[in-house]
């Protein structure tokens, strides 16, 4: 329902809104309240209030306007300390009443207390520790497998849900076996957000600050631009929200740049607090979800459309958020991929080998994750002594450089994409094996 106010400084008018608004439990309440900037200042209706202090002499004048008192800075009437003295008993009252109709109900459903108290706790399982989430084999999509790892977490955690911005078919991100949530089911866990990715960000966000509950949003990485107010409000809030992104580069194909995510990864890493999450496969997918779970801050999952290995070498060791995938005795070269150019990087690996030239791969999910980790293991992975680096990300390359350093290459885009086949457009970016074997020799002849 739509309630309107026409005269917000109505207090009476306002109350009864708010009343009619709790009133109607069968569906949500708009009240929309006409207000006037700066009313009862001498420069009530003028723009110059939105940004200035009144001063001095306008504080008094309005003051005067209220009948407020003008001796004292902060002073506060004896009425308002009156009015709420003799709330007190009711509101004492309605408190008491809660509490003794919390505690019968705590006594009758333990099992659901027990359930409750440790929601609003936000507690966990040891996710880690269940062999399901590592349990990948294959060719598969990381938005499947991601699909996949929702289904887990939802028969694992009764009280996490979420949904799309209506490309739940796209993003493949519904929870298998999960009600729908509706007017007629309120229990249902997947929701149809529809289209409005800003606010699906909001709405998960509302969720987790409610408590007790996990959230996530699916939608398009390149429609995070629509989102980022609502990302970065989660930043500063430390919400463990989760944006899922999936068709996250110029995988996506045939839809063309306006579909073709470019510099929104380096946008999401350079905003604070915000942890991406890049995986190769789907087990650095499920090492993604049970890191979001537990973090201080947003996850954005960027995942790739299309279908990647399985790397027999990835698992729980992703949850660094960076780790040596391929090795070789005194490595020449250090070559640091993401996502779906992981394949890429373990390709050229194995042609430089056959050209007798020793390199690392490192798999890199998560430069945020991995920054976190001691000093120690970091100089295990990217050890000082190797300058010549490669970095491949189907993305823009600025984030890389403090990986490669100034002497090192990144394959990646700094243009915007096209329409073709994804295969195509990978070939004609240079994201094949035999230009990253081509930048490592660079590199290593500098």
């Amino acid at each position: 329902q739509v309630l309107r106010v026409e005269n917000g400084n109505d207090t009476e008018a306002v109350k009864k809104a708010l009343e009619e608004a709790k009133a109607e439990t069968g569906k949500p309440s708009l009240v929309i309240v006409k207000t006037q900037i700066a009313y009862g200042t001498p420069l009530a209706g003028s723009e110059k209030t939105h940004g200035n202090p009144l001063g001095a002499e306008n504080v008094a004048k309005t003051r005067e306007y209220f009948n407020w008192p003008l001796s004292e800075a902060f002073a506060i009437p004896q009425e308002v300390y009156d009015y709420m003295a003799e709330q007190k008993p009711a509101l004492a009252e309605s408190e008491n009443d809660w509490n003794k109709l919390f505690a019968e109900w705590k006594k009758e459903y333990p099992e659901l207390a027990a359930q409750y108290k440790s929601e609003m706790a936000g507690e966990l399982p040891d996710l880690a520790a269940d062999p399901d989430f590592w349990n990948f084999s294959g060719e598969l999509a990381p938005r499947k497998a991601s699909e996949m790892i929702l289904t887990m977490l939802a028969n694992k955690l009764p009280n996490f849900l979420g949904g799309s911005a209506d490309l739940a078919h796209s993003n493949y991100s519904e929870m298998q076996g999960i009600e729908w949530l509706s007017p007629e089911n309120y229990a249902g866990r997947n929701i149809h957000f529809g289209v409005r990715e800003f606010a699906m960000a909001d709405i998960v966000n509302g969720l987790i600050l409610y408590g007790g509950l996990f959230a996530y949003g699916a939608t398009f990485l390149v429609f995070s631009d629509y989102q980022k107010a609502a990302i970065r409000l989660a930043a500063i809030m430390n919400l463990p929200s989760i944006f899922v992104l999936t068709h996250d580069s110029i995988g996506v194909g045939e839809d063309g740049p306006t579909h073709e995510p470019i510099e929104h990864l380096t946008a999401l890493r350079a905003t604070p607090n915000v942890t991406v999450w890049r995986p190769a496969d789907g087990k650095e997918t499920a090492a993604g979800y049970i890191q979001a779970l537990s973090r201080k801050g947003p996850t954005a999952m960027a995942l790739a459309k299309q279908n990647l290995r399985t790397l027999d070498e990835s698992g729980p060791i992703a949850m660094r958020g960076g780790y040596i995938l391929k090795d070789a005795a005194d490595p020449q070269a250090l070559i640091i991929a993401t996502g779906s150019e992981v394949e890429i990087a373990v390709a050229a690996y194995e042609q430089l080998k056959e050209r007798g030239i020793n390199v690392r791969v490192v798999s890199m999910p998560s430069t945020e994750v991995f920054e976190e980790q001691d000093e120690e293991y970091k100089a295990q992975v990217l050890p000082a002594s190797i300058k010549a680096r490669v970095a491949v990300e189907a993305g823009a390359t600025m984030p890389w450089c403090r990986y490669v350093g100034l002497d090192g290459e990144v394959v990646g885009i700094d243009h915007f994409g096209a329409s073709a086949p994804a295969p195509v457009l990978f070939r004609e970016f240079g994201f094949t094996p035999e230009n990253v074997v081509a930048a490592v020799e660079r590199v290593i002849a500098k």
